[in-house]
């Protein structure tokens, strides 16, 4: 006999919720951008993943532009923005936008929960944060490895150094020692 489940609306919300949350963490490592010696996200990504325009989005952080110093959000050049637009392959000639876009660091982010207030702008601010402090880690991580590299190639360099200069000891002709003749004297 097949069991019936009965869902209440609460249960399909967190079921979606964990399944919308899985998939957008591999879409955050994504639009995570190095600009300014900065890790950063565009505005527009942000208003995606927390499912509100782009529109609504700046105009909240302009209501609370106090929240948001030049730290913690930064409006990016020309130069820097059609850099960007070269990497995502996308023609400027098809509308778009009317300025340039804002970026937000990780510190711009978690502020942002505070002036969007929904659930959905909450959670989703959890995993961008959980993406920065992974991104942090493996950055960390790959400057243990360097370190390492180098102090490797340090010693043994030194210990390389010594066979290179016993190969050339060994290679150079040394100076013709006085010896005997040997044979008979005529």
């Amino acid at each position: 006999m097949l069991g019936f489940f009965w869902f209440n609306k609460e249960m399909v919300c967190k079921l979606l919720c964990q399944h919308y949350m899985r998939n957008i963490t591999n879409l955050i490592g994504e639009k995570i951008y190095f600009i300014r010696n900065h890790k950063v996200m565009l505005d527009s990504d942000l208003a995606l993943l927390y499912d509100v325009s782009s529109k609504r989005l700046n105009e909240q952080v302009k209501r609370n532009r106090i929240r948001f110093p030049e730290d913690f959000m930064f409006q990016l050049t020309a130069a820097e923005y059609d850099f960007l637009r070269s990497q995502f392959a996308t023609s400027k000639n098809q509308g778009g936008r009317r300025y340039l876009p804002y970026v937000f660091t990780e510190q711009g982010v978690a502020m942002l929960s505070t002036v969007l207030h929904s659930e959905k702008a909450i959670l989703v601010n959890i995993e961008i944060m959980r993406t920065f402090v992974n991104l942090r880690k493996i950055l960390s991580e790959n400057k243990d490895m360097l370190k390492r590299l180098d102090d490797l190639e340090k010693r043994y360099d030194a210990q390389f150094r010594a066979v290179f200069d016993a190969i050339r000891q060994l290679m150079t002709p040394s100076l013709p020692v006085s010896r005997r003749k040997i044979g008979f004297k005529k």
